[in-house]
């Protein structure tokens, strides 16, 4: 009898004493700190803007192009990182990726053209980021849980509004008070310290340590390394692509990405800053969304467990979209109480819609959610990178941003009427054995 099927023996049986904690938890808080260290890179790149404006003359257009490129890519590589994943294992591709990231964030305080800021941080640590994304949470929540799922992709969420509240203030009083390139290296060291936590704490798979997932009555072998990682993540969106709700999906979550991270937190602070705010008290604003980020995810996925995702996710698009069309009118040069509510709401709303989307991709695509999810992630991504040089064009173009509120309050309003019209399916078949 083999390692492995003895393992599968004792699994498969009940425990004579069972752990207070499972291990599926432990690996949960390590991918949670890992996106907390990773999160440094999504603080940045709105406090980048005016200070490579003014040290460089770039214009606001140009910049926004960088940082569209490193959205795009963190969009674009999430699906391949999960089946790279799959190939590799969890913990040597997201090492690598850390790695990456904290390269091109180190050489951009070396940079001297606007094609080098393309190259280290929209190539680079757009690329290194991308296997860094929610993927990685939803192929961490697969593995280790068959119970809690919603809970735990809520959780794992909000691990990246935690790191942009510990960071934003930080970055943000380092870029006013010193300049953008200690930011950057600062990026750099938080991806590289992350990395030791991954190769020495994470696992790939419970079975690795003769475990059932939590919540599993079953002991449950861990599969063989997948060959043609890149094959199987195209046959996979051209099997989705097929399918109704994946255009659904991707075109809401789409919309996410356009008002979430192109929009607020690639403008905002620029935005306030244009208003007289200072950049310090526009950064902690932006640190607020992530506390209150943190606990709205968290119970989006507590509500996910419960409730039914299509109709969550019409009311989060809704309440999102009615929030912008009362910005403009609440920037100001000081903080007042009308715009701590919008602060509050927003983050509230932030990234609740992950673990509804996450459940109703799990719920359509079966095993291969994960990178359909992927997929889904990168239409996120793509609507960011397009409002963040869109926005940046209409600022440069028109003087303000109040046209790119509207327009994403708009955009929000058509999300909200799309989630409810996914189907349900109450079986789903992998998609890669289906084609």
């Amino acid at each position: 009898m083999t390692q492995t099927t003895e393992a599968a023996v004792q699994a498969s049986q009940p425990e004579k004493h069972p752990a207070r904690i499972h291990r599926a938890w432990f690996v949960a808080a390590v991918t949670f700190v890992t996106i907390i260290g990773a999160a440094a890179f999504r603080s940045l790149p709105g406090l980048l803007i005016d200070p490579l404006h003014e040290d460089f003359g770039w214009s606001r257009g140009t910049i926004g192009a960088a940082v569209s490129v490193n959205l795009a890519l963190y969009g674009l590589t999430a699906p391949f990182a999960a089946a790279l994943m799959d190939r590799f294992g969890i913990r040597r591709v997201v090492a690598v990726a850390l790695t990456v990231i904290a390269v091109g964030s180190g050489l951009t305080v070396w940079m001297t053209a606007a094609w080098q800021l393309m190259l280290y941080w929209g190539l680079l640590v757009g690329l290194g980021s991308g296997s860094m994304a929610l993927a990685f949470a939803a192929t961490v929540t697969n593995r280790w849980f068959t119970e809690r799922r919603g809970l735990v992709t809520g959780i794992l969420t909000a691990a990246s509004a935690s790191g942009q509240l510990i960071f934003l203030p930080v970055l943000s009083w380092m870029v006013e008070k010193h300049d953008w390139r200690p930011a950057a290296i600062t990026v750099a060291l938080a991806a590289l310290a992350v990395v030791p936590f991954v190769w020495l704490l994470l696992r790939d798979h419970p079975a690795d340590v003769g475990l059932r997932p939590y919540g599993a009555t079953e002991f449950v072998p861990q599969p063989a390394p997948v060959t043609g990682a890149a094959r199987r993540t195209i046959k996979v969106l051209f099997s989705a692509a097929r399918t109704g709700p994946f255009w659904l999906l991707a075109g809401t979550f789409a919309i996410c990405g356009a008002s979430t991270n192109g929009l607020i937190q690639t403008h905002f602070v620029p935005a306030a800053h244009d208003h007289g705010m200072p950049v310090t008290a526009a950064a902690s604003l932006l640190a607020v969304i992530g506390v209150f980020d943190v606990v709205g995810t968290v119970a989006s996925g507590w509500f996910t467990d419960r409730f039914e995702p299509r109709r969550l996710l019409a009311v989060y698009y809704a309440l999102r979209g009615i929030s912008l069309l009362f910005l403009p009118m609440l920037l100001a040069p000081s903080v007042h109480p009308p715009m701590l509510f919008f602060i509050v709401f927003y983050g509230l709303d932030w990234v609740a819609t992950v673990p509804p989307t996450v459940a109703l991709c799990r719920e359509q695509y079966g095993d291969d959610s994960a990178i359909v999810f992927g997929w889904v992630l990168a239409s996120h991504q793509v609507g960011a990178a397009l409002i963040a040089f869109l926005g940046g064009v209409a600022r440069d173009v028109f003087g303000t941003y109040d046209m790119v509120w509207y327009a994403s309050g708009a955009l929000c309003a058509a999300a909200a009427l799309m989630a409810l019209v996914i189907r349900r399916r109450p079986a789903a078949v992998p998609l890669a054995a289906a084609a």
